[in-house]
């Protein structure tokens, strides 16, 4: 009797997996999926998303159309509240924000999420964030930078263009004045071009890549810092931040930040999503990392993909919300003070 039934539930079990896999597949068959960009067209976010919609489409079941929409507002937060708040929560809306979002809820005012409960789907890539400057400004080091003050550019509040000059301002005593209110980097770019600040504070290294590689080329701009939790191999010789740091306290802080770099480039959904969209949706991302087709037209950006799972980008987030209080309590403070 034991084997009798044990036939008929070991292929129930079988045609599980593939009975969730068809209704996914039934689901988004002529659907729109929307990736929601939290920054204005042309930065970095916004074209890596352009070129994930491109390719993983592909690799969701049913195929559905993939579009982008930028949705810039107080860096994204807008977005990442509506959509935690609002939905639609049925896997047809994906978040891409700035990768201070999983961290916002504890180091800014306004983020009306659990950053927790929003559901991670992957990250395309780690990323070494980078401080450089005009070749003309007044300050080419970071030890000038520790006397004279240099003038960067950002966007708004919880960007690492603002949050980490500010921070390293507070905590190893630098001099950056961040100018806010641009609406993205290629108006930060411009407005260096013209002379109107002298640098950038904290910015992608793969943004600066993939949008003004002839600055690189022509060696307009000197890389003078990085950020990260370690050192890039392509930065190897250019100054670390966190290595700066005089003590753990000091280490602590500045590491809750770095760990941005950890997850360059985050997507997500809102809570609710149900459970055979999110695997489907994650196990999508995966095998877009990995497409060739992919691959090859990041390396035209000079985009570098080094991903993470969305069940490794949910670890991370989840040991961030874990941070000691009183190392989120003096980063904060940091940030609210010095805005």
């Amino acid at each position: 009797m034991i084997h009798r039934l044990f036939v008929p539930l070991f292929v129930l079990g079988l045609l599980g997996p593939a009975h969730a896999q068809n209704d996914v597949a039934a689901f988004y068959r002529g659907k729109q999926v929307r990736l929601i960009v939290g920054t204005a067209p042309g930065g970095g976010y916004d074209l890596f998303a352009r070129i994930v919609a491109r390719h993983i489409a592909a690799h969701i079941p049913g195929q559905p159309t993939v579009i982008v929409q930028n949705q810039p507002a107080a860096g994204g937060l807008v977005m990442t509240n509506q959509l935690y708040a609002l939905g639609p929560k049925d896997g047809t809306a994906i978040g891409v924000p700035i990768n201070g979002i999983p961290t916002a809820p504890l180091l800014q005012q306004g983020a009306q999420f659990d950053a927790t409960r929003l559901i991670w789907i992957g990250s395309t890539n780690r990323e070494p964030y980078v401080a450089f400057v005009w070749h003309s400004a007044p300050v080419q080091s970071l030890a000038e930078l520790r006397a004279k003050e240099l003038v960067v550019g950002s966007t708004t509040p919880g960007t690492t263009m603002t949050d980490f000059p500010l921070v390293v301002n507070d905590i190893l005593g630098l001099k950056f004045r961040v100018v806010r209110g641009y609406e993205g980097t290629p108006q930060i770019n411009h407005a260096i071009e013209r002379g109107e600040i002298q640098g950038q504070g904290g910015i992608g290294w793969a943004a600066v890549k993939a949008q003004v590689p002839q600055w690189i080329a022509e060696k307009k701009i000197k890389v003078i810092a990085q950020y990260g939790l370690k050192r890039h191999p392509d930065l190897a010789d250019v100054p670390a931040m966190l290595e700066l740091a005089a003590n753990e306290a000091d280490r602590q802080a500045l590491a809750m930040l770095f760990a941005r770099a950890e997850y360059g480039r985050p997507y997500f959904l809102p809570p609710d999503v149900p459970p055979a969209r999110v695997a489907a949706l994650r196990r999508a991302f995966d095998a877009t990392m990995k497409d060739p087709a992919f691959i090859v037209e990041a390396a035209k950006l000079q985009f570098e993909i080094d991903p993470l799972t969305g069940e490794e980008l949910q670890a991370l987030v989840a040991q961030l919300a874990g941070t000691p209080r009183e190392v989120v309590a003096r980063v904060r403070a940091a940030l609210e003070a010095l805005q």
